[in-house]
């Protein structure tokens, strides 16, 4: 298949493959099946906190030194940057048309889904490198003003800012008229970093911690790195759901989650027959209500469950959602995963076939002229097992994380947790049907 033709994807959203070899039914039901027994068993067999926040084996010094060296962030921030500015330049000065462009691409592709294993296996990478933080300093320096800024970033506003800005990417990378147009990618590239530059001008550099919606996304899926730092700053080997244990309300943080995991949902149900014979494709108004309301079901059902909950142990049914909300982290990667999956391991391929070319003069800088993407690298059954597993084993990711933290409260009835069991059940279906149903 030619890079042209994977174009087509872009200008239709994102997402994984739907010529898969599965029964639906017995999938979704199986799933369904699947987190509910993990409910039962964990129910029976797990009585007492074993995730611990600050447990973890220290990493060997040397590679504990290496991984922290002040030489490694500085080649990570100056290629991070470099790199920005390639996409920025090709997508005003390269190729007009989105098939032949870098930029587009390189943004949805590389970058947006990308950046998902890149922190979940490494840890915050975004946050050490991410090419904001480095124009900040600069332009600390030339005002000849403080990196903590003006005045400090209300407490009250948490994760809000960077689920508003996600929620402005997902619409664009979902429902946006004209959103793979290479010169609007430029334009919206720079917006973005322009105005964060400012808020953080503004606010200090703290502000890309919960404000930057990249930043702020790498930085939560990194909480699931098997790479993580102790209260102590250690950095150690551990398992990964601990670092979802803080058990502290954390504002906005829940709008952020169910920010990911709707979007993904909604991506699913735009592949659905009954959307492709009903709703046009090309309708903003149709897809940003349908955006708007997948996300807004998604967050419907988790507070729902929770303040239920919270009635049924006699706890504030105000503050619960808030210190449950990252137990839908694993639930967000495994969206994730299944959604995109494909796409980054197929059409991921195209950003380095016009990395080859970035302007489209003739260049053949890594030999790779000519080539074409390889759709045998992600077969149908492949892509079926992965998807199918991941919103599976991210349900029950965040069912066993949600038993842990239910564990610490002194109010720990068994019952106390049959609405969120029945909640992650009813988005494992939801999730399955939307994902099948192609």
């Amino acid at each position: 298949m030619s890079v042209g033709t994977g174009a087509h994807v872009l200008a239709h959203g994102l997402g994984g493959r739907t010529d898969l070899p599965l029964d639906a039914v017995a999938a979704i039901a199986g799933g369904g099946i699947a987190v509910a027994a993990s409910f039962a068993v964990l129910t029976a067999a797990w009585k007492r906190p074993r995730l611990h926040p600050d447990a973890g084996r220290p990493l060997p010094p040397a590679l504990a030194r290496a991984l922290d060296a002040a030489a490694l962030t500085r080649a990570g921030r100056v290629l991070a940057l470099a790199c920005a500015a390639l996409v920025v330049a090709v997508a005003f000065a390269g190729p007009p048309s989105a098939e032949a462009n870098l930029a587009p691409w390189a943004l949805y592709v590389t970058f947006w889904v990308g950046l998902v294993p890149a922190s979940v296996l490494l840890g915050p990478v975004w946050r050490r490198v991410n090419p904001l933080r480095t124009l900040h300093a600069a332009l600390c320096r030339a005002t000849r003003t403080s990196p903590a800024g003006r005045r400090a970033l209300p407490a009250r506003l948490g994760y809000r800012p960077a689920a508003v800005w996600l929620t402005g990417f997902v619409w664009l990378e979902l429902a946006a008229p004209g959103r793979s147009d290479p010169r609007l990618v430029g334009t919206l590239i720079l917006a973005y970093a322009a105005a964060n530059l400012a808020l953080a001008w503004w606010f200090g550099r703290d502000w890309f911690t919960r404000g930057d919606g990249f930043e702020a996304y790498s930085s939560l899926l990194a909480r699931m790195s098997p790479v993580g730092r102790r209260g102590d700053g250690e950095l150690v080997w551990r398992t990964p759901l601990t670092g979802l244990m803080t058990g502290a309300a954390e504002p906005g943080l829940t709008a952020a989650a169910c920010v990911l995991i709707g979007s993904t949902g909604f991506d699913g149900i735009t592949r659905t027959t009954y959307w492709r014979d009903n709703v046009d494709p090309s309708s903003v108004p149709a897809g940003t209500l349908g955006l708007a309301a997948s996300i807004a079901a998604v967050a419907a059902l988790y507070t729902a469950a929770l303040r239920l909950s919270a009635r049924l142990t006699f706890q504030d049914p105000a503050a619960l959602p808030g210190r449950f909300a990252a137990t839908l982290l694993p639930i967000a990667l495994g969206y994730t995963v299944a959604h995109y999956f494909s796409f980054l391991v197929l059409e991921g391929q195209t950003t380095f076939i016009l990395l080859n070319d970035p302007f489209g003069t003739g260049l053949d800088l890594f030999g790779a002229a000519g080539n074409r993407v390889d759709y045998d690298l992600a077969g149908p059954t492949l892509t079926a097992q992965v998807q199918v597993n991941a919103i599976v084993l991210g349900h029950i990711a965040g069912t066993i994380a949600a038993h842990d933290l239910a564990l610490r409260s002194p109010r720990r009835a068994p019952r106390g947790q049959l609405p969120i069991a029945a909640a992650m059940v009813a988005l494992t279906c939801a999730g399955l049907f939307a994902l099948l149903s192609g």
